[in-house]
C-alpha cells in the first residue's frame, strides 16, 4: 500500500498540470477543471488499491475527472451547458487513441498561450501562468511577488472570469499570429525567472523556487514547441542560473561577476546554454532572447572579467539595439564599452543616456556610475552615485554591498 501510495505521488507530480490542461480544454473552466482534478486523484486513491495501476495512468485521470465533473454539474443542474467534447464519456479504464495522447501534449501549449493571451493584465498573465501551468500555490506565488495572498486570489479570479467572459480561445496562435502571441509567452516565462534570479525586493538576491520553474517552463514550452526564440530565451536563463551560487557568500551577501570563483559555475548548465544559443543563431530566425543568450555565453567562456571578450559583447549589444532600443540595453552596453575602452568612454556615454532617458529612479544606473568612478578614482563621485544608488534599492543584499562600497571608499 505505501508503494502504491508513493507511485500515485508520483504520477501527482510529473502528470497533474497535463491532466489539468486537458480538463480546463474539456470543460471550459477553470475551477471545475482544478476540482476535477482532485476528484481523478481521490478516485484513483480508493480505486487502484483493488483494481491495480491502470496501463495508461493520465488517461484514466483525465477520464475519472471528466465522469466527476460531470457529476458536479448534474447535481447543480447545469448538465445542458456542458461542452460538447464531454457529453459522451468512456469508460475510465478505455485505452486512450493516438489523437488523445496528442490532446493531451497539445494541451499544456493551449493553456500556456490562453494564461499569457494579450487581452490579460501583465501581471494577471504571470500568476495565472504560474498557478494554472507551474502548480504554484497562491500562497506561494503572493511570497514570491511580496503581496497578500488575498489580492493575488482576486488577480487570478480576475484572470479567470476574463478568459471565459471574453470567449479567449483555448487554441495555439495561427502560424501568422505565432510571433507576437509568443513574444508574450516568452515576456511572462523571463519575468518570472528574473523574480527568481535577482528578486526585486526583500531580504535574499534570488528565490531559487521561481528560477527553477521559469526553467521547467522553458522546457516544457521548447518540447512543444521548438522555435528559435525559445532555444534562446531557454539559453539565456541556463546561462545565468549556472552562476547562481557564485553570485551570494555563505551570509548571503552580494558577489560581482568580476569576483565569482567561475571553477563553481555549472559547467552541464553552460554547455547546454551555449549548445542552444548555437543552434538559435543558425537558424537565423532569432531575436532578442537569444542575443542576450549569446552575451551570457560569452561571459561563461571567459575565465576571467579581464579575459573576456569585451569587443564580441560590444558587437553584440550593438545588434540588439537594433531589436530591442530599450534605455536598459543602452545602459550595459555603455558598461561593455567601459570594459573595453576605460570608465571615461563608458561614463560618458552613461551622462548622455541619463539626458535623454528618464532613468532617474533605476538603481543600476547609478550602481554603475559609482563602480565606474570607483575604477577611476574619482572618489567622491563614486561616493555620491553609490548614495544615489542605495536610495533606490529596498533589496537588503544590493544596500549592504553599496554600504560596503561605501565604507571601503571612506577609508581611502
Amino acid at each position: 500500500m505505501e508503494n502504491l501510495n508513493e507511485t500515485i505521488s508520483q504520477i501527482y507530480k510529473s502528470e497533474s498540470m497535463r491532466i489539468l490542461a486537458t480538463l480546463i480544454r474539456m470543460l471550459g473552466d477553470f475551477d471545475l477543471a482544478e476540482d476535477a482534478l482532485h476528484d481523478a486523484f481521490r478516485v484513483a486513491m480508493e480505486e487502484w488499491p483493488q483494481k491495480g495501476v491502470p496501463d495508461n495512468p493520465r488517461a484514466w485521470l483525465v477520464s475519472a475527472g471528466r465522469f466527476k465533473a460531470i457529476d458536479r454539474l448534474r447535481r447543480q443542474s447545469k448538465f445542458d451547458t456542458l461542452p460538447e467534447s464531454i457529453r459522451e464519456p468512456g469508460a475510465t479504464d478505455d485505452e486512450p487513441t493516438w489523437e488523445d495522447e496528442k490532446d493531451i501534449q497539445d494541451d499544456q501549449l493551449r493553456l500556456i498561450f490562453t494564461c499569457c493571451h494579450p487581452a490579460l493584465s501583465p501581471e494577471a498573465r504571470t500568476a495565472l501562468t504560474l498557478r494554472e501551468v507551474c502548480g504554484l500555490t497562491t500562497e506561494e506565488i503572493a511570497r514570491a511577488f511580496l503581496i497578500v495572498p488575498t489580492t493575488l486570489a482576486q488577480r487570478i479570479v480576475r484572470a479567470k472570469s476574463k478568459i471565459k467572459g471574453a470567449k479567449i480561445p483555448f487554441e495555439v496562435p495561427e502560424e501568422h499570429d505565432l510571433p507576437d502571441r509568443l513574444h508574450t509567452v516568452l515576456q511572462v516565462i523571463y519575468l518570472v525567472f528574473n523574480e527568481g534570479y535577482s528578486a526585486s525586493s526583500g531580504d535574499s538576491v534570488t528565490r531559487v523556487d521561481l528560477s527553477d520553474e521559469a526553467i521547467r517552463l522553458g522546457r516544457l514550452l521548447l518540447d512543444l514547441l521548438p522555435e528559435a526564440e525559445v532555444q534562446g530565451l531557454l539559453a539565456l536563463m541556463l546561462l545565468h542560473e549556472s552562476r547562481r551560487t557564485t553570485r551570494t557568500d555563505d551570509k548571503g551577501d552580494l558577489i560581482l561577476l568580476e569576483d565569482q570563483d567561475r571553477s563553481r559555475w555549472n559547467q552541464n548548465l553552460i554547455q547546454e546554454g551555449i549548445s542552444l544559443v548555437e543552434a538559435a543563431l543558425r537558424s537565423g530566425r532569432f531575436g532578442s532572447y537569444t542575443l542576450q543568450a549569446a552575451i551570457a555565453a560569452v561571459h561563461a567562456e571567459a575565465n576571467t572579467l579581464q579575459q573576456t571578450d569585451w569587443p564580441q559583447i560590444v558587437a553584440l549589444y550593438d545588434r540588439l539595439l537594433t531589436l530591442e532600443p530599450s534605455p536598459v540595453i543602452r545602459l550595459n552596453r555603455a558598461v561593455a564599452i567601459a570594459m573595453r575602452d576605460g570608465p571615461a568612454v563608458g561614463l560618458s556615454l552613461i551622462d548622455q543616456l541619463n539626458k535623454e532617458e528618464d532613468l532617474a529612479g533605476y538603481y543600476w544606473l547609478y550602481s554603475a556610475k559609482g563602480d565606474l568612478y570607483r575604477r577611476q578614482g574619482n572618489t567622491e563621485e563614486a561616493k555620491a552615485a553609490y548614495r544615489k544608488a542605495l536610495n533606490l534599492t529596498d533589496l537588503e543584499p544590493e544596500r549592504r554591498f553599496l554600504q560596503k562600497r561605501l565604507k571601503e571608499l571612506k577609508k581611502n
